[in-house]
């Protein structure tokens, strides 16, 4: 490749002195990333041809070379993921672990979605995911990205790590795919190269102890937690996971992975370029044991206390209301509450979990959101076509693909007259592209006014 940044010379190194890496990682870091995705379990289409599936994710697919995802209507209805195949292996993990029937599950370090929407599948629409980004305008891309996925059972918070471990003994499972020194990336995105160092990656040890450290009490007895970066050094992966064990009394859930996934030292295992068609990977699982050590809250540096003012909040029922049971399906399993001044649909068996989460963390998603009143009545939010309870009674209006794209980019343009449910041309409707929703517009006769959020829209020529 021309023009390509150097490796690190200290990570040369001390990949070549490493017998588990050596040469072979080395050369491959030079080669062209490969490409692949994740297809919704449900709604899941794409028109790429000669992909292969990849063995360890039951949806996920590599595709022959790269294509432009923000000109395909189907990435935009979240038919597909674009997702690494090496952090996929979470998939497999998943199926291989014993869970609770329906359990609370975090994902800690969620933007922009791969790994939490990978987890909402697994999930299928039973038990909770709150999926956490601490940095704000990456909770934003995270919103995006899960709202398009369409489940019910999601919840989007923006906190610092230290706020799940005053929730004692609160999931079942914590994802913890922890910020790293990001060696797995060095082939997908070159210019991570130029901000490595080994002093980085002892840094990038130490933040992820404390991330654990500020966790550890909000995991059940018995919960699992699987910790993974994209980095090959022991220091941020088997060095980190004794820490655990030795720190907390946790130990490893063994698993049986795919042999292309190698272990160092029989801790957890390895994607590596050069050995499988991945990116830079590390995964391991580990169990809180009966004898697990509790940690002393009053440790945890620049600690800060964020205290609830005023009277605890409660969920205010909305009941089979008419207006909006002309967008969304009322089912038996969930209710649809007023929280923050918007109709929110919930699952109802974790109406208790919730309210909780709604008190001690920033949430930004609680559950689907429905619609927000005004006074002329409902406005229906962005959130519902993706999902399964869009109403039948609404009207959806098949696009072709350039037109599905003007929409995508904010655009207006003449469609044929349409009736509402109503009976008259005025009115909301879903437009779709191959029976696929991406989104609502308000009807005005053959005019329509396109309410696809503003921060969502396509920026990039179309032509």
């Amino acid at each position: 490749m021309e023009n390509r940044i150097a490796l690190p010379k200290d990570f040369v190194d001390r990949v070549t002195k490493d017998p588990f890496l050596g040469e072979e990682l080395l050369e491959a870091l030079e080669t062209v990333a490969p490409t692949s995705i994740r297809l919704h379990p449900v709604k899941g289409k794409h028109h790429y041809t000669e992909t292969v599936s990849i063995p360890w994710s039951k949806n996920g697919l590599w595709l022959k070379k790269r294509p432009v995802f923000t000109l395909d209507p189907f990435f935009h209805a979240g038919c597909y993921y674009p997702q690494e195949a090496g952090s996929q292996l979470l998939s497999f993990v998943l199926n291989e672990l014993e869970l609770p029937e329906n359990p609370v599950c975090l994902d800690l370090c969620a933007a922009p979605g791969g790994k939490s929407s990978l987890i909402l599948d697994h999930l299928e629409g039973k038990g909770l995911l709150v999926s956490n980004e601490i940095i704000t305008s990456r909770a934003r891309i995270l919103y995006e990205n899960l709202t398009k996925w369409g489940y019910h059972n999601s919840v989007i918070c923006n906190n610092a790590s230290d706020a799940f471990g005053k929730m004692n003994n609160f999931f079942d499972l914590m994802v913890v795919d922890a910020p790293c020194s990001g060696e797995g990336m060095f082939r997908k995105d070159p210019e991570s190269r130029n901000e490595w160092s080994t002093a980085n990656v002892e840094m990038c040890a130490e933040r992820q102890q404390d991330i654990i450290e500020n966790i550890w009490d909000g995991l059940k007895q018995n919960g699992l937690l699987i910790y993974s970066t994209c980095t090959f050094n022991e220091e941020e992966n088997e060095k980190n996971i004794k820490w655990i064990c030795s720190e907390f009394g946790a130990e490893i859930v063994e698993i049986n992975y795919p042999e292309e996934f190698k272990p160092r030292d029989g801790i957890g295992a390895y994607a590596l370029p050069g050995k499988v068609n991945t990116e830079g990977f590390f995964i391991c699982v580990l169990r809180k044991t009966d004898t697990s050590t509790h940690f002393d809250s009053s440790q945890r540096k620049n600690r800060k206390e964020k205290k609830n003012k005023g009277k605890v909040p409660t969920f205010q029922e909305i009941k089979s209301d008419k207006e909006l049971s002309q967008f969304i399906k009322y089912e038996a399993s969930t209710k649809v509450v007023e929280w923050k001044d918007k109709a929110w649909l919930i699952p109802e068996d974790f109406n208790e979990e919730l309210l909780q989460i709604s008190i001690s963390l920033n949430v930004f998603k609680l559950g689907l959101p429905v619609a927000e009143p005004t006074r002329k009545g409902w406005i229906p939010d962005e959130a519902v076509p993706f999902s399964s309870f869009l109403s039948d009674n609404v009207k959806r209006i098949e696009l072709d693909k350039r037109n599905a794209l003007l929409y995508l980019k904010g655009e207006t343009f003449s469609i044929e007259p349409a009736l509402s449910a109503d009976g008259s041309g005025n009115g909301y409707a879903v437009v779709c592209y191959e029976n696929i929703p991406l989104g609502w517009i308000k009807m005005i006769g053959n005019r329509f006014n396109n309410n696809y959020p503003k921060e969502w829209r396509i920026r990039m020529k179309i032509d």
